[in-house]
Order: C-alpha cells, then sequence, then structure tokens
C-alpha cells in the first residue's frame, strides 16, 4: 500500500471521528464557568486560577517534555510578548471566576460568546480587515442581545454582567495579538508559554493581594485538578485538534452552541434556569455571532492554516 493510499485512509478516518470529536469539546467547553462556579466557596478568584493555570502548565509541560516539543529559544525571543499574553488570558480568567458570584453560568457563558464580536472590531481597527455587510449587521444584533442581558434589574447581574465583558474582551485583544505577533509559532510551544505568562502573572496578583491559600479538603483539590486537566488542556487541546480538521467558520459556528450546553449544566447542578430576558439576550447573541463568522474564510498559506 503506498503512501497516498495511507494518507487517504488516515484522512477518512479523522473525517469520521470529528463528529464524536466536536462533541467532546462541545461537551468540555461548556464547563469552564461551572468549574469557576464550584471552586467559587473554596478560594478567592485570584487563588483558583493560579492553581489552576498552575496545575495546567505542568501537564502540558510534562506531556511536552515527553515528546521532546519544548523550544526555549521561543520564549527567549518572545518573552514580552508571552507576558503580555499572561496578563490578558490571567486577568480575563480572573474576571470570569469572579462574574459567577454575580450571574449564573449559562448566562455568563452567553456573554462570553460577544468575544468574537470583540474580535471582529479589533480586526477592523487594528489589524485593517475588512466585515461583509452580513457581518456588520451579525455584529449589531450580538450587541443588541448583549444589552437586554446587561440591562436588566439588580445591581448584582448588571456588575456581573459588566465584569463578564471586560473579561471577554480582554480575551478577544489577546486573539489580536496572536494574529498579529504569534502566528509563526508552532502551537505547542505557544501554548505552553502562554500558560507559563500567565502563571506567572496570576502568581504576582496572589502575592500582591496576599491571597495564597492553600486547599484544606480534598474537595477542593479534586475540582483544581479537574478544571486544570479538563478546562485547560483537554478542552484547549481538542479546540486545536478540531480547528485543524474543520474551517475556522463552521468551527466558531459549532461553538455557540457551547451556551446551550453551559445552561444545561447550570440547570443540573445549582437549579438555576435564565430568565426570559436573558433568553432572548442570549438568542440575539448566539444569532448575531453565528451572521459574523458565517462568511468568514480560511486561507491556507504554505501548508499552514491562518485567518
Amino acid at each position: 500500500m503506498n503512501n497516498k493510499t495511507l494518507n487517504s485512509n488516515a484522512q477518512l478516518r479523522h473525517l469520521e471521528n470529528t463528529p464524536l470529536v466536536m462533541i467532546s469539546l462541545l461537551i468540555l467547553d461548556s464547563l469552564h464557568l461551572v468549574f469557576a462556579r464550584l471552586l467559587l466557596p473554596y478560594f478567592p478568584p485570584t487563588t483558583s486560577s493560579l492553581y489552576v493555570m498552575t496545575i495546567a502548565t505542568v501537564e502540558v509541560a510534562l506531556i511536552l517534555k515527553i515528546w521532546g516539543h519544548i523550544h526555549l529559544e521561543v520564549l527567549r525571543r518572545h518573552l514580552w510578548f508571552f507576558l503580555t499574553m499572561g496578563f490578558l488570558v490571567g486577568s480575563s480568567t480572573v474576571l470570569t471566576f469572579t462574574a459567577v458570584a454575580f450571574i449564573d453560568p449559562g448566562t455568563g457563558s452567553l456573554l462570553l460568546k460577544s468575544s468574537i464580536v470583540f474580535s471582529m472590531g479589533l480586526g477592523v481597527i487594528w489589524l485593517r480587515e475588512h466585515l461583509t455587510a452580513t457581518q456588520i449587521v451579525g455584529a449589531g444584533v450580538a450587541i443588541v442581545g448583549v444589552i437586554i442581558i446587561s440591562f436588566q434589574p439588580g445591581d448584582y447581574l448588571r456588575l456581573g454582567s459588566f465584569i463578564m465583558l471586560v473579561a471577554s474582551f480582554m480575551y478577544a485583544l489577546h486573539n489580536a495579538l496572536f494574529k498579529r505577533y504569534g502566528g509563526g509559532m508552532s502551537l505547542p510551544d505557544f501554548f505552553l508559554f502562554r500558560l507559563g505568562g500567565t502563571t506567572a502573572f496570576l502568581l504576582f496578583v496572589v502575592i500582591a493581594r496576599n491571597e495564597f491559600y492553600m486547599p484544606t479538603s480534598w474537595q477542593a483539590w479534586t475540582i483544581l485538578f479537574l478544571t486544570g486537566t479538563v478546562n485547560i488542556v483537554l478542552s484547549r487541546g481538542l479546540y486545536y485538534l478540531t480547528l485543524k480538521r474543520l474551517n475556522l467558520s463552521l468551527h466558531a459556528i459549532i461553538l455557540t452552541l457551547s451556551p446551550v450546553v453551559t445552561i444545561g449544566w447550570t440547570l443540573l447542578l445549582f437549579g438555576v434556569w435564565p430568565t426570559f430576558q436573558q433568553l432572548i439576550g442570549g438568542t440575539a447573541v448566539i444569532a448575531g455571532v453565528m451572521m459574523t463568522v458565517a462568511q468568514v474564510r480560511l486561507r491556507k498559506v504554505g501548508g499552514t492554516q491562518r485567518v
């Protein structure tokens, strides 16, 4: 059997497995704010974020060490880039972990999808990208949905929505920085050193705020390891795996379903169901996001995929 036949068979197996992988990603991606809520009784948001990122960094470093894929010269050449990424991702993580004290994970997950709209705006303003008329309308629909969710009775709900939107913007800015300066890096190197930069920033914040607390129960340790492993290592690993198998627009559209799964987890674990107003706003957010990404086209450059 020649190499061409072997490659064709391998690609066919990948395509056959893709639906199962995407379902797995949806389930894992939907758990982000659920884990944040579960950690809330045990630690301040900064402390839980630090532990989760540290666990994920160690696990990824061990995996890449075994595979021989750690290239420290990448870190030395781009130290300030990774420190900046660490600040943005770390701040976004702390903010999302904080917001779940004021807003349920299902509604928070709907608001987090506004990061795609922020990314579009940064792409136009900073990266000089161009949007179609449909994408502009979609962004407007998503913004209306965010307003519907955010402006409702209750100071706590408004505060939680505002914190979640700031977190979404910071994550979108991290995406824009990666597109501008990190496109030439290998994903394993980028992922490891991004985690490392995030952990370093969170360690600095925890020490500065004097919020370093050791877990005192096996339940806390269990949730921390599950969050670091499932929410960071496995979830992001599947994210990049599916991104290779699917074009960017389909990948983004499928992931807009993750808030629906998060609402299911929130109802099952916490007995909280979004209000009618939140559901209307969330529907608008998802519809707007799907419109903005529906016309994105992925271009293949030199064997690699870039937006």
